[in-house]
C-alpha cells in the first residue's frame, strides 16, 4: 500500500468534496457552523489513517520465534488427525451411525480448533498440549488394541509380524493431502489471527530476519503444491517437450484475476498493508504465477527426480549474488540505497527477487513429491520412506544450524539460502510424521475388521482368513464408508478455501475493531471464521462440486 502520496491525494480528494457541500452550508449557518464541519471532518480523517497505520505498525517490527517452536506447532495437527483417526475405528466398533453434520464437527474439533488455540491461548502450552494429546491417542490405541476383532489371542510381535506383510493402496496418499490441508488451514487462521491482541506477536512475519510462524505459510504452500504437479503424474501427452509449459501459460490466468483483483481491492478500500511483505502492488499470488511459470520451464529440461539438483543450484547462487554483489542491498533499500520505491521493480522488490528462492523450494517439493509418488504396496516400503523423509530433515535442520552461524540467518523477506532450507526441512519434518501417524493408523485398521477411516489408506490384504467372507466385510463398509471428510474436502477445493479465507479476512477487519477485541471476543470471531470457510467447503463437497477455473 502506498502511503505518504497515495494516502495524501485520498485525503484531499474527501476534504475537495466536502469544501464543496460546506460551502453551502456556510451560505445557510455562518462561518462558525463551517469550522465546526471542518473540524469533525479533519478528526474524522485523522483517526481512519491513524487506525490503518495502527493496524500496520502491530503486524510490523518482528523477529519470529524459533525454529523448535514451529516445529513443534506443525506437528500438533498431526497427532489430532491420528487421534481422530482412531476415534472414528473405535466409534465404528459400537456400530454408531454418524450424520454429515456430526463427521464435520468431529473434523473440526480435531482439525481446526487445536489450531486456533495454538495460535493463541495455548501458544505457551505447547509441550502440555503435545502431552494431553498423546496420552489421549494412546487411551485410544490401548482400546482398540484390547477390543481387537482380528488375532484376538495372538502375542503383539507375531500380529507386528503379519502387519509388515500386508499391501497398501499405493495410488493415493493419503500423508500428502493432509500436508496440504494442515498448512491451508493453518495459513487460514493466522492471516486473521495476526490481527487480534491475543495472536503471540513472535509468530507473526519477521519483518527481516527470524522464523514466524507465518513466514511457513507461503513457502509451505508453495512446497505442497509441487508435491502434486502434472509433471510428476505425468499427465501429459508424449513427444510433446513444452507440453507442460503451454499448459501453465493457460492455467496461470485464474491466478492473474485473484492477483489483480486482490490488488484493486485493496488499492480501492484503503486497507492495511506489510509494505515490507511483497512490495506496493505484489502479492502472493503474482509470485505463484512466476513461481508456476519458472518451474514449468526448467521441468522442461530437467526430469522431476534431477529437481535437487536444480533447487540446489538455485539458491547456492542467489545465496551468492546476496553475499557478493550489491543485490542485498537492492532488496532492502532500493536502487538509490534510501528505500525508494520509485519505478516498478522498486516498488515490489521485495516479491520480485524472493520467487528465486520460492522456485528452489518448488524444485525441491517437485523432487519429494517424485520419490514419495513412487508405485509401493508394502507396508514395509512406506516405513523406508517415512524413515529417509525423517532423517532427511534432521540433516537439513542441521545445514540450517550451520548456515545461519556462518553464511547468514533465515529472511523471508528475502528468501535466501537459510530461508529455503527451513521451509524444505520442516515440510519435510511434517511429511514424514503424517506418514509414520498413518502407518499407525493402518495397524489400528489392521486389528479391527472392516474398519473404514476416511482419508486414510486401505489394506488391500486382509488377516480374515474367509475370503469369501471378507469380500463380503469389505464391500459392506465400502458402502457404508463416511465419504464426509473435511480434509478431504479442504483438499478437493483448496485455492477456492484460500480466497475465502482471504475474502472472509477483510471483511472480518472491517466489521470488527480487531486492536482493541479482548481475548474471548478474538477467540469467539476466529472460531466462527474458521466455521463459517470450512462449512461452505464443507458443503460443496457434499454437492460434490469442485470448483476449477481451467
Amino acid at each position: 500500500m502506498a502511503r505518504g502520496a497515495g494516502g495524501a491525494w485520498e485525503t484531499s480528494n474527501t476534504l475537495d468534496v466536502f469544501f464543496v457541500c460546506a460551502t453551502f452550508q456556510t451560505l445557510i449557518c455562518g462561518r462558525e457552523a463551517f469550522y465546526i464541519l471542518l473540524n469533525e471532518q479533519l478528526t474524522l480523517e485523522e483517526e481512519k489513517m491513524s487506525l490503518k497505520q495502527m493496524k500496520e505498525a502491530f503486524v510490523s517490527n518482528h523477529n519470529g520465534t524459533s525454529v523448535l517452536e514451529v516445529t513443534q506447532g506443525l506437528c500438533l495437527p498431526v497427532l489430532c488427525i491420528l487421534c481422530r483417526g482412531l476415534l472414528i475405528i473405535l466409534s465404528q466398533l459400537s456400530h454408531s451411525s454418524h450424520t454429515w453434520s456430526a463427521r464435520f464437527f468431529t473434523d473440526f474439533l480435531f482439525l481446526i480448533v487445536p489450531l486456533v488455540t495454538t495460535l493463541t491461548i495455548l501458544s505457551s502450552f505447547i509441550y502440555l498440549e503435545h502431552l494431553t494429546v498423546i496420552i489421549f491417542g494412546a487411551g485410544l490405541f490401548y482400546q482398540i488394541y484390547c477390543r481387537r476383532t482380528c488375532y484376538a489371542r495372538m502375542p503383539v510381535q507375531k500380529i507386528l509380524e503379519k502387519f509388515l506383510k500386508i499391501s497398501l493402496e499405493s495410488e493415493y496418499i493419503p500423508a500428502i493431502s493432509c500436508f496440504r490441508v494442515i498448512n491451508s488451514a493453518f495459513t487460514a487462521v493466522a492471516i486473521l489471527a495476526v490481527d487480534f491482541p491475543l495472536f503471540p506477536r513472535r509468530f507473526a512475519k519477521a519483518e527481516l530476519y527470524g522464523t514466524g510462524a507465518m513466514d511457513f505459510g507461503v513457502g509451505g504452500f508453495v512446497f505442497g503444491t509441487a508435491m502434486v504437479c502434472p509433471e510428476i503424474r505425468k499427465k501429459c501427452m508424449e513427444g510433446f517437450k513444452f507440453y507442460y509449459f503451454t499448459k501453465s501459460l493457460y492455467s496461470i490466468w485464474p491466478l492473474v484475476f485473484l492477483g489483480v483483483g486482490r490488488l484493486i481491492m485493496i488499492k480501492s478500500i484503503d486497507y492495511q498493508e506489510h509494505l515490507t511483505e511483497y512490495g506496493v502492488h505484489w502479492n502472493f499470488f503474482f509470485t505463484l504465477i512466476v513461481v508456476k511459470l519458472i518451474t514449468s520451464l526448467l521441468l522442461t529440461f530437467f526430469p522431476p527426480n534431477k529437481s535437487w539438483v536444480v533447487a540446489v543450484s538455485v539458491t547456492v547462487l542467489y545465496q551468492l549474488a546476496l553475499n557478493l554483489t550489491p543485490l542485498k542491498r537492492v532488496i532492502l533499500y532500493g536502487t538509490d540505497g534510501r528505500g525508494t520505491r520509485a519505478g516498478f521493480f522498486n516498488a515490489n522488490r521485495e516479491g520480485i527477487m524472493s520467487t528465486l528462492g520460492y522456485v528452489a523450494i518448488h524444485m525441491a517439493g517437485v523432487q519429494t513429491g517424485s520419490y514419495v509418488l513412487k508405485k509401493r504396496s508394502h507396508i514395509k516400503d512406506w516405513i523406508k520412506v517415512a524413515c529417509c523423509i525423517l532423517l532427511t530433515a534432521v540433516g537439513l535442520f542441521v545445514s540450517l544450524y550451520i548456515v545461519q552461524v556462518n553464511v547468514e540467518k533465515v529472511s523471508r523477506r528475502m528468501a535466501n539460502l537459510a530461508f529455503c532450507i527451513w521451509i524444505v526441512a520442516s515440510s519435510l519434518i511434517l511429511l514424514s510424521s503424517l506418514l509414520l501417524g498413518d502407518i499407525i493408523l493402518s495397524f489400528a485398521k489392521f486389528l479391527i475388521q472392516g474398519s473404514v477411516v476416511p482419508c486414510s489408506w486401505k489394506l488391500i490384504q486382509s488377516p480374515v482368513t474367509n475370503k469369501k467372507h471378507l469380500e463380503t466385510l469389505v464391500s459392506e463398509a465400502e458402502r457404508k464408508k463416511p465419504s464426509l471428510c473435511l480434509i478431504t474436502a479442504i483438499n478437493r477445493n483448496q485455492l477456492i478455501f484460500f480466497l475465502l479465507s482471504n475474502i472472509t479476512t477483510g471483511l472480518t477487519n472491517l466489521l470488527v475493531d480487531t486492536l482493541h477485541s479482548s481475548t474471548l471476543w478474538g477467540l469467539f470471531v476466529l472460531c466462527l471464521y474458521m466455521f463459517t470457510n470450512c462449512l461452505i467447503i464443507y458443503m460443496l463437497h457434499l454437492q460434490d462440486k469442485t470448483i476449477k477455473f481451467w
